[in-house]
């Protein structure tokens, strides 16, 4: 009997696009484990598995502001679940509102943020009474906030923020705040809008968790001895394919975008500025 469900299948199809029957067979190979069979599909050679967004229904929109004066930057995604929702002036002034207190009671998590207080109500309440009002499901789904006092340098960088529409008529639905070492309003722009495009997991290969890479090259491995070659040529086939996986996850070794003949880190060289940070938000994706 197989140990996954329908929803499993549909979960599996919608993170990697891979077909159902493909998704059936991974899962019964990882006994309903969805993670292992996301590493199964890889190993069998499905294309994009692992790279394609989630194609989760959740509307809402992303928001952000900086306050230039003090270096902070403020970056909020707050859910609902239609579109007709996310458009209204209601909830448009919501996450305005909530976006505030983040920069202003500078919460550490979100059960501080619900807590936090405005104008006599918390953000909890806020939100029962949009979810009252607009007759849907509201929801703080995540936020980041940079700043010297949450910086592992401890001193004020420079915060930039990028917002995109995916539609005209519908508020953006893809953030990026960036911090730099120093102010270059251009480059900081440029390059949160490469983040948005490219969808960077980490700054540099050192943010690379070990165990990550360590994982890379067993799937690196498994995959080319399923491709049966030959066993003196895997050290260099692993490490290749590793190289290939950091340049897809790590900013500063990816193409630049506007210039693909250079990378973002060579960009920012010749900038003389570096990433300090970033936080890269699409509505609906975790």
């Amino acid at each position: 009997m197989a140990n996954y469900t329908a929803a499993d299948v549909k979960k599996l199809r919608e993170t990697t696009g891979a077909g159902m029957m493909d998704c059936k067979n991974a899962l019964t190979e990882a006994d309903g484990d969805i993670e292992k069979a996301i590493e199964v599909l890889r190993i069998k050679g499905q294309k994009g598995v692992g790279k394609r967004e989630s194609r989760d229904a959740s509307n809402g929109l992303v928001t952000a502001v900086v306050d230039s004066a003090t270096g902070t930057g403020v970056m909020l995604e707050l859910n609902c679940e239609t579109d007709f929702v996310a458009k209204t002036d209601g909830f448009q002034e919501l996450a305005a509102t909530v976006a505030g207190i983040i920069e202003i009671e500078k919460p550490a998590d979100s059960a501080a943020l619900l807590a936090a207080g405005h104008n006599g109500a918390t953000v909890k309440e806020l939100l029962d009474q949009a979810n009252a009002t607009l007759g849907e499901k509201i929801e703080v789904s995540r936020f980041a906030r940079f700043a010297a006092d949450n910086s592992a340098s401890g001193t004020p960088g420079f915060v930039a923020t990028y917002l995109h529409k995916s539609s005209p008529d519908l508020p953006p639905t893809v953030g990026v705040l960036i911090e730099l070492d120093a102010e270059n309003a251009g480059v900081a722009k440029d390059v949160a809008q490469h983040i948005a495009a490219m969808m960077p997991r980490y700054v540099s290969r050192d943010e690379i968790p070990e165990e990550t890479l360590a994982n890379e090259r067993r799937i690196a491995e498994e995959t080319a001895r399923e491709e049966g070659k030959p066993e003196q040529a895997l050290p260099r086939i692993i490490e290749g394919r590793v190289n290939g996986f950091v340049k897809e996850v790590a900013l500063v070794d990816q193409p630049f975008v506007r210039e693909a003949k250079k990378t973002v880190g060579a960009v920012l060289a010749e900038a003389g500025v570096s990433v300090r940070r970033f936080e890269r938000y699409r509505v609906g994706q975790a």
